[in-house]
């Protein structure tokens, strides 16, 4: 942890992580193993991230959003966890925060959106500059705002190219993937 960064009390923080300049993490925030936390990142209080991600610089991760083991949120990620905010009529109490859940391996681009009450599927890829406002499926790649899908990504991030039977080889790791009904299937 570099020596500008503060840590308050009851805060987990696994074995290798890496924390850089001017961060904050919150009380009861969990940290898992091996992460990296770029320059000026806040965790806020109760945040739970898995092992292995990494968040680049100036990111505010607020309470409400949990991001699962190998998460990439890409400079300047945006989470919100309010629906509806006011100044003048503040939520009571933690219990109004809207839930946002980044499943395992999923890639958030620089400066994208994530509105809060919204999940993010296992390996999705959501492109810069994208606006989150709804849910989306494992293994999308969306794009734009409000983001869209545009096509399928494998788990390495290669972009999945079906063939009239349905079936796609990512191009990085050669694996198999089908497309049934609108989602993928990983294939043996």
């Amino acid at each position: 942890m570099h020596e500008s960064s503060y840590i308050d009390e009851n805060v987990i923080i696994g074995e290798g992580t890496k924390i850089w300049h001017f961060c904050h993490i919150q009380s009861g925030a969990r940290i898992g193993h091996h992460c990296v936390l770029g320059q000026n990142v806040n965790i806020s209080n109760n945040v739970i991230i898995g092992d292995f991600v990494k968040i680049e610089n100036n990111v505010s991760v607020f309470e409400g959003v949990t991001l699962e083991d190998y998460v990439f949120c890409g400079p300047s990620v945006v989470f919100t966890n309010v629906a509806r905010p006011r100044s003048k009529y503040p939520n009571p109490d933690t219990r109004s925060y809207e839930r946002t859940l980044v499943r395992d391996g999923a890639s958030l681009g620089a400066n994208c959106t994530i509105v809060c009450g919204n999940t993010i599927g296992r390996h999705a890829m959501i492109g810069a500059g994208a606006v989150v406002a709804k849910n989306v499926p494992d293994f999308c790649l969306a794009v734009g705002v409000p983001a869209r899908r545009i096509g399928w990504v494998s788990e390495a991030g290669g972009r999945l190219v079906f063939s009239r039977e349905g079936v796609a080889r990512c191009p990085i790791t050669l694996k198999r993937y089908r497309l049934v009904h609108d989602a993928i299937v990983e294939l043996e």
